[in-house]
């Protein structure tokens, strides 16, 4: 683009975004800068201020694209399947690792990167987090399943999960989910948090590469994952 002298060139707020996706496809979270962005659309940097007045701005609003089109696939790859809540959760799982392993720049900037000033970030009430939180809350609501005991509950995590077990219930109802409070206790919300670790731990080692050892079929151990989880609630299988 060229401009008359004393003119802004005109850029729109979805060429910078596209870009700035191509970029960070390429080249990872560190190619992410306002000067080398508007290289690529040949404005000067200036250009972009008119939407974003820095760096972390700019970010913020790609995290929140990445996670409504993570969402977006997601729940149509859900939407294929019985409404059981059970198939449908692992099938997410599936899902959620298969876009990590072929987007791992963006998986990178979205779950492994420090967001500065959200340090009470809380992935439920992120786009994708709902379509986990909905299928959870199908699985919950139509199975029996094997939880927790709630003595076994550390004391010093219960005052936490009393406000994580409140959002969550607000989470279900806001996703149109008639989910029976009484349903979900400490234990069942303690096993949310501790399912969501293991799976986000180890989708994060295989992208990273930080297995503890060389793994021939990464598959394999992951469904051995899915069937651990499983057996954990009293399900035989994913």
């Amino acid at each position: 683009m060229t401009a008359r002298r004393g003119r802004v060139p005109a850029v729109s707020d979805a060429d910078i975004r596209r870009v700035a996706r191509a970029q960070l496809a390429a080249h990872g979270p560190e190619a992410l800068t306002l000067r080398a962005i508007a290289g690529a659309l040949t404005v000067t940097a200036p250009a972009l201020y008119r939407y974003y007045g820095s760096r972390e701005e700019l970010v913020a609003a790609l995290r929140r694209d990445i996670c409504l089109d993570l969402a977006d696939r997601l729940a149509a790859e859900a939407a294929e399947l019985p409404e059981d809540g059970l198939g449908q959760l692992f099938a997410l799982c599936r899902g959620f690792r298969r876009w990590a392993l072929a987007n791992a720049h963006e998986f990178t900037l979205v779950f492994a990167s420090p967001q500065h000033g959200r340090a009470e970030t809380r992935r439920f009430e992120e786009p994708f987090g709902r379509v986990f939180l909905a299928s959870a809350g199908r699985l919950l609501a139509t199975h029996d399943l094997a939880l927790p005991p709630t003595d076994d509950i550390p004391d010093a995590l219960r005052a936490d999960l009393v406000g994580y077990q409140d959002d969550l219930l607000a989470m279900l109802a806001a996703a149109g989910q008639k989910f029976p409070a009484e349903k979900l206790d400490l234990g069942v919300t303690y096993l949310m948090m501790t399912l969501w670790a293991r799976l986000y731990g180890h989708v994060t080692l295989e992208v990273f590469g930080n297995y503890p050892m060389r793994v021939r079929d990464p598959d394999v151990v992951f469904e051995a994952l899915l069937t651990e989880l499983a057996a954990g609630i009293g399900i035989s299988g994913p």
